[in-house]
């Protein structure tokens, strides 16, 4: 199934163009004799966020630029290199050309290629500690100045170009850019059949040639002739769109390009990603080869398009709707039940409005809810693509399986979760997955396995990343935690072995490469999730692979719940959590060694637990005969919860308890009910996880 990718482009676009806005900000306020680590950090973390974007939509004249900038911000965090004021200017222009990248990708002008050789091979001599050229980057430069020179009529030189044994993925993604700054001949005809040659019409000059292709090939690779020199043509036609000579339907071009893995852009630079046509859009019909800069009014035109069709609206609007709604909900629940207790005999009226109030604002309610809300497939759908990519760079066989692809969450988490799955994807493929070889030697299948799973556990939305790779090395991460002096030992448990990866820079890559390995993965996957109000949990088996799961609290949302009664208050049970619902016997009920009791359902002994205790507060129930026990159920495990009584099952509206007032332990969100009072929203992860290890003990006992 062929994904569109051009759905998620606004995303990246807007996403990047804050991550440049922040660079520049915090590049113009850096002080360059004393600069603070934590800015120097943000700023890398920003050009690597880019980076990866671009990666994943094929950008790749942008991941060019900003793998070679994150070297030379990695040198500096790492104090390897000392900051100068050269270095910020040069971080400047980086900045503005990347900008005009991203513009070209949103249907604006071409960028010029020799200005982009020209910083990326400063950024290099910096990276390398040597001098390098000031570079100023004038507004017009920044254009294309192949359209410019074209507009002006220049005279052109007429270069000879002779390939030989290019690897023809490699040769289809360099024609194009080459075609955005002259004429360039379709192939003729050589005796030696490794030889490919081309005519080129450019203005540009040999030395500007030559930077330009040894971006992709090496000098051994191309010979230069210099032809003559074209006057300028007195028409002003606009060229023919017959693309580079080529000549091919764009379908059977595309079948070649996923049939050949082309190499890096750098000659000898393994895990590059090959140039590829930067204009080109999932659904242009054009029958031949689109040139990229060519069309820049039809994509126009789209982008125009596209903006007629919907209207951007501020978050902050779209959520003061909806806590409008969910007020109006509220409003009209308390409504139903005064008017329930009067006489519907001599009220029919009253009650039919009631009742059509009741209809129109629960389809108002979801209306509203579904503004913000979008299948995880906008997220899962950009991965295949990934996966596929970075998989063969790293010579690796992997499949990729996404469970859940239909559940829903909030837009704004789903413009923010993208970045980190990303980084767990990557560090999957890289660290988790092993070669063919290895997986063979280990008696697996050579071709592993990534799982994205999504899921609703009541008012969490879950996100798992698994891989059947050889899960964590809890010695090697222990030997470089203590290389890097963080405060370990022998003893520790292996969950607290993996937070050390979390840690700002950790990593166990011996070699850094544009798919992982810089340290910089967990550490944003964790910034990131925090603060969306979540948390990551990983686990790893030794040999069978690794999962980290991702939860993220809903702020607000549609709960089916049980609402229960414990003593004078009420709570709210998710119905995802709930297995059944009983009244147990005395004989049912164990005391194990005056530490804990259980409750036996069906030979099974689950640990008991008093809601009452939980919250010390007053139960009607004093015995747990005389009460209800609601059995509930999560990832790691289940338990039973003493309760006074069930009082109904309904559709609650959740309010985030943390924003209105605190974190509350064991409580997720509150709601507030029918007759005015606030019911809070059990947290069912956390009363399971909190008395798995008691439960597990008080089983043991029953059994010994």
């Amino acid at each position: 199934m062929t994904v569109d990718m051009s759905q998620f482009y606004e995303v990246f676009f807007e996403e990047a163009a804050e991550h440049l806005a922040s660079m520049e900000t915090l590049l113009l306020k850096l002080d360059v004799n004393a600069p603070d680590p934590d800015d120097l950090n943000a700023i890398f973390r920003a050009a690597h966020s880019i980076k990866g974007g671009s990666g994943t939509f094929g950008f790749t004249d942008m991941t060019e630029v900003t793998h070679i900038l994150e070297n030379l911000l990695d040198r500096l965090r790492k104090n390897e290199l000392v900051l100068t004021q050269a270095m910020i200017d040069i971080f400047l222009v980086a900045g503005d050309v990347l900008k005009s990248q991203l513009d070209f990708h949103r249907g604006g002008a071409a960028v010029d290629a020799v200005v982009v050789a020209e910083i990326c091979a400063t950024l290099a001599q910096l990276t390398n500690n040597e001098n390098a050229p000031a570079v100023a980057a004038a507004p017009a430069a920044v254009n294309s100045g192949a359209h410019a020179a074209k507009n002006l009529n220049p005279p052109k030189t007429r270069f000879h170009l002779a390939f030989k044994r290019v690897a023809k993925a490699k040769l289809e993604n360099l024609l194009p850019v080459l075609a955005l700054q002259g004429d360039l001949s379709a192939p003729q005809e050589a005796a030696d059949s490794a030889l490919q040659s081309f005519t080129f019409d450019t203005v540009l000059g040999e030395s500007e040639l030559w930077e330009m292709l040894e971006f992709v090939v090496s000098r051994k690779q191309v010979s230069i002739k210099v032809g003559e020199i074209i006057a300028a043509s007195s028409e002003s036609a606009e060229p023919e769109d017959e693309g580079f000579g080529l000549f091919l339907p764009e379908e059977e071009l595309h079948a070649q390009l996923e049939a050949e893995q082309g190499f890096g852009l750098f000659e000898g630079a393994p895990g590059s990603e090959p140039m590829r046509n930067p204009g080109r859009r999932e659904g242009d019909q054009s029958e031949s080869v689109a040139v990229p800069g060519r069309r820049d009014n039809d994509r126009v035109a789209v982008a125009a398009s596209a903006e007629a069709s919907s209207i951007r609206v501020g978050v902050d609007k779209v959520d003061n709707l909806i806590n409008l709604v969910g007020e109006l909900v509220i409003s009209q629940a308390m409504l139903a039940q005064t008017a329930s207790r009067v006489d519907p005999v001599l009220f029919e009226s009253l009650m039919t409005s009631v009742a059509q109030l009741e209809r129109n604002t629960r389809d108002l309610q979801e209306s509203v809810m579904s503004i913000r809300m979008l299948p995880i497939s906008f997220v899962f759908n950009r991965f295949p693509r990934v996966v596929r990519d970075v998989a063969t760079k790293l010579g690796k066989q992997v499949e990729l399986v996404t469970i859940g692809e239909g559940t829903e969450l909030d837009k704004g988490l789903i413009e923010k979760i993208a970045d980190p799955l990303t980084h767990l994807v990557r560090n999957s493929l890289d660290h988790g997955i092993e070669s063919p070889e290895k997986r063979s030697a280990a008696g697996k299948n050579p071709k592993g396995t990534l799982t994205l799973r999504a899921s609703h556990q009541g008012g969490s939305i879950v996100i798992e990343v698994s891989d059947d790779g050889a899960g964590l090395s809890r010695e090697r991460i222990l030997a470089k935690a203590q290389e890097r002096g963080l405060p370990s030992h022998e003893g520790m448990s292996d969950h607290e072995v993996w937070q050390m990866i979390f840690a700002p820079g950790f990593s166990t890559a011996e070699v850094v490469t544009d798919v992982s390995g810089r340290g910089v993965g967990m550490d944003v996957v964790k910034r990131n999730i925090e603060g969306m109000g979540g948390r990551v949990e990983l686990a790893s088996t030794p040999g069978a692979g690794a999962k980290v799961t991702i939860r993220l609290p809903l702020t607000l949302a549609i709960l089916d719940g049980m609402s229960i009664a414990v003593g004078n208050e009420v709570f709210i049970i998710p119905l995802t959590y709930i297995v059944e619902s009983l009244q147990p016997t005395v004989e049912d009920i164990k005391t194990i060694s005056s530490s804990g009791q259980v409750v036996q359902v069906r030979g099974e002994y689950l640990p008991l637990v008093p809601l009452h205790s939980v919250f010390k507060i007053e139960a009607k129930a004093h015995e747990p005969h005389q009460g209800i026990i609601v059995i509930i159920e999560s990832d790691d495990g289940k338990i039973a919860l003493l309760v006074d009584a069930l009082v109904g099952q309904h559709q609650v509206v959740i309010k985030s308890l943390e924003g209105n007032y605190r974190k509350v332990a064991a409580v997720s969100g509150a709601t507030i009910m029918g007759d005015g009072r606030v019911a809070l929203i059990l947290d069912v992860v956390a009363l399971v996880r909190g008395n798995q290890r008691v439960g597990q003990s008080l089983e043991l006992g029953v059994a010994a």
